[in-house]
């Protein structure tokens, strides 16, 4: 036997004469109530709306200002523009141009984003709280004396003809596009492009992007929300020097077109030669936030395809092996108090090509499960805690919190909606969330969009008699 020390013992020597002090072991400290944080609303002289909200220790400091310049409003044969405007805003000027506007930015650490949608246009800006004030020096400007330079302004039409052609060849893109169109009436904006289609697009020049701001952007119409760590900040001075420095005519507010659209139930597919996969987008038009069932349906749709313990996923994905996941979910259009907005609710996937039917029977079969036998307590208990439990950490950002308060804005919602709705969810029981999700999701009237191989899927499909088929080119 070896006389050599084992590794122990020479551990044990190299310590011998020497103590370790431990430090105590951190532990949890007790549970704190949570709840979506309160704003302060506010008003500055030039009419501008202004809601704040303080958020010790968010040193990045998110500004959304919201612009009531829906996407309905756009001059006929010009849908984009709201879109086009939106991205120019960031292109200069009266003071600078589009080189200076970024290098300015840039040497404040902040960002700029903008973007155009159905019920407004929106303008967001991350910064250091430190540099607040000069970050909001910029945006006032982009917002007060924007430039919408020829140059880039056909740049930006030039940049956005390019992404068309490659949303089209994206089927998730592909299917939204059709199920608008088939959703919808007619003629009314929400049946086309959000950002337009490559006719529209090429007609929109300078001229027509500074004549649609024109007649929607001015602070009387717009709000603005601030939130991240305003300690030490003299949020007041910062907003009369800059967002109040803006001015404008009043306005009318606009009088919303009430949204409608035809659920009866039957299939498109969207040819696509020789596809290995079909995506599904299965959807229809319910009830928007201002409707006292929002949250028992919210609850219910998740538990119906909000997670990869939800029904379908169980089915669809677990049990049967065909598909990587399907989501429900429910997306609020417009959403206004006098009753004239809706939102979309719909059920998206997509699965191997000689699954389709197959998978679209198991698909209304757990809906006609779900009808006759209801959610079961643990599926609204995980539910709960999976949409409230993590509410906090959703809402860690300040950019999180400025989004949905804006969201809350733009919806014609209270300020203390987001905290309403948490607390509604936490007691919502499960017959009504059965109710609600039934209600959403009726097996006899949802729209089915298939982009796919349809020589492959069309007949059997068809068999499945969930409506009549259709097949329309992909192109």
């Amino acid at each position: 036997m070896s006389d050599a020390p084992t590794p122990a013992q020479t551990a044990a020597a190299g310590t011998s004469g020497t103590s370790m002090e431990f430090h105590p072991q951190p532990q949890g400290g007790r549970p704190k109530p949570w709840a979506f944080p309160a704003p302060d609303r506010s008003r500055l002289g030039n009419g501008l709306t202004v809601l704040r909200c303080h958020r010790p220790g968010q040193q990045v400091v998110a500004v959304d200002v919201s612009l009531v310049a829906p996407l309905d409003a756009e001059p006929e044969g010009l849908d984009g523009v709201a879109t086009i405007m939106a991205r120019a805003f960031s292109e200069g000027t009266d003071k600078l141009d589009a080189e200076q506007f970024a290098d300015e930015l840039e040497r404040y650490g902040a960002s700029l984003d903008a973007y155009a949608d159905h019920a407004s246009v929106r303008v967001s800006l991350e910064v250091p709280a430190s540099r607040l004030h000069k970050a909001l020096a910029l945006l006032a400007d982009a917002l007060r004396a924007p430039a919408f330079p020829e140059s880039e302004v056909e740049r930006l039409v030039g940049n956005r003809l390019d992404e068309i052609p490659h949303e089209l060849a994206n089927p998730t893109r592909r299917a939204a596009k059709e199920l608008a169109k088939e959703l919808y009436p007619a003629g009314t904006r929400m049946s086309r492009p959000r950002q337009g289609t490559e006719e529209t697009v090429a007609r929109i020049d300078a001229k027509a992007v500074r004549a649609f701001y024109d007649a929607h952007v001015r602070p009387a119409t717009a709000t603005a929300v601030v939130v991240g760590d305003l300690d030490g900040i003299d949020v007041d001075a910062a907003l009369a020097d800059t967002l109040g420095a803006w001015t404008g005519s009043t306005a009318e507010p606009r009088r919303a077109t009430p949204i409608t659209a035809d659920d009866t139930g039957r299939v498109v597919i969207v040819d696509r030669p020789g596809a290995v996969q079909t995506q599904l987008l299965i959807g229809r038009v319910g009830p928007d936030r201002h409707d006292r069932v929002w949250p028992a349906q919210v609850l219910g749709t998740y538990c119906l395809g909000g997670t990869l313990t939800s029904r379908l996923d169980r089915v669809l994905r677990e049990e049967k092996g065909y598909t990587y996941g399907v989501r429900a979910f429910g997306q609020v259009l417009r959403s206004t108090a006098d009753g004239t907005g809706a939102a979309l609710l719909a059920i998206s996937g997509s699965v191997a090509t000689d699954v389709t039917a197959p998978a679209l029977a198991d698909l209304w079969q757990v809906l006609r499960t779900l009808a006759a036998e209801g959610l079961t307590e643990d599926e609204r208990d995980v539910a709960v805690q999976n949409l409230v439990g993590v509410a906090p950490l959703k809402y860690e950002t300040a950019a999180a919190v400025a989004d949905t308060l804006a969201e809350q804005v733009e919806q014609q919602l209270p300020d203390d909606y987001q905290a309403q709705v948490y607390a509604k969810l936490a007691e919502t029981g499960t017959v009504e969330a059965t109710a609600a999700v039934v209600s959403a999701f009726p097996a006899d009237r949802l729209v089915t969009i298939l982009v796919g191989d349809a020589s492959q899927i069309a007949d059997s499909v068809r068999e499945l008699g969930i409506g009549e088929v259709k097949v329309v080119s992909g192109n």
